[in-house]
């Protein structure tokens, strides 16, 4: 079966992460069939990230199965004006004060 998942790039204390579509048998950071978008840690802003919306589409037409972590972003990136879990955790915090 294919996964749509994270491998990690970057170097020791940055981690980045490409979305690829890949076996599920292979390891985190193994062979990999397709590069689907990419995901970095460092920026701190909403656009972090980038994915390929046409191909996880495709690869999921065909029967692959997303992470929990890869479908938060692509929830993200089919709407805009979705922001992550953690910021909407810390605005009901405010508006409870």
């Amino acid at each position: 079966m294919v996964k749509i998942r994270m491998r990690r790039t970057g170097c020791r204390n940055h981690a980045a992460y490409r979305i690829v579509a890949a076996d599920e048998r292979s390891p985190r950071d193994g062979k990999f069939l397709e590069i689907l978008g990419w995901y970095d840690t460092a920026i701190k802003d909403d656009n972090n990230f980038k994915v390929d919306l046409e191909g996880v589409d495709r690869w999921l037409s065909k029967g692959a199965k997303m992470s929990t972590t890869v479908a938060s972003l692509v929830r993200r990136a089919r709407n805009p004006e979705l922001k992550p879990h953690h910021a909407r955790k810390a605005k009901k915090a405010e508006e409870a004060k």
